[in-house]
């Protein structure tokens, strides 16, 4: 792995694996209704602070898109083959993850499939995903960007988490007793 790989646009680059990454969540809110569509993507309950939060976490995964875009693949190296593996879970818990999600009827969190084991699998899957693609294209500086992004991204959950027990309460409070945030973590 090199902190800072060659920066080209090749048609064998890590954009490929992103495109399959980012067409999950663009297929799931094309085909479901209206309502789930806001029910994943609203973050009207967020304040200020948490929106900033959010914009920081964002502009850094552009940037880190942009690392993944402008990125051959390092093949073959022993990065890309541990990378694989790495995505292919991630992508297959992210599908797993959106499953669940989309299944939960509107007015319910989300506590079936594989949220009874993690109330946030569809962040940490992504992150998982990307981080095989870091692996797969070989770059250091993808991956510190990455985990730049994640920490954001995790103060972007909490303020998630504090909205669903605004709106579902108790029976999301002893969720959250029993189901950790991210898997076996916190």
């Amino acid at each position: 792995m090199e902190f800072f790989p060659r920066i080209e646009l090749t048609f064998l680059g890590g954009w490929i694996f992103l495109v399959v990454l980012w067409s999950v969540p663009c297929i799931t809110l094309i085909t479901v209704s209206r309502d789930m569509r806001e029910k994943l993507t609203d973050r009207s309950n967020f304040s200020t602070r948490q929106k900033r939060y959010l914009i920081i976490s964002k502009i850094l995964a552009l940037i880190e898109i942009a690392i993944i875009i402008l990125t051959p693949l390092n093949y073959p190296s022993i990065d890309f083959i541990i990378g694989i593996p790495i995505y292919v879970f991630g992508m297959t818990g992210f599908i797993v993850a959106i499953l669940s999600y989309v299944r939960t009827p509107l007015n319910e969190p989300v506590t079936r499939g594989i949220y009874r084991i993690s109330r946030n699998p569809q962040e940490f899957m992504i992150g998982l995903s990307c981080l095989g693609i870091c692996l797969l294209i070989g770059s250091g500086i993808a991956v510190i960007v990455l985990l730049a992004a994640k920490v954001f991204t995790h103060f972007c959950i909490i303020a998630e988490e504090e909205a669903c027990l605004r709106l579902y309460g108790k029976s999301y409070q002893e969720y959250m007793e029993k189901v950790p945030r991210y898997f076996v973590f916190f």
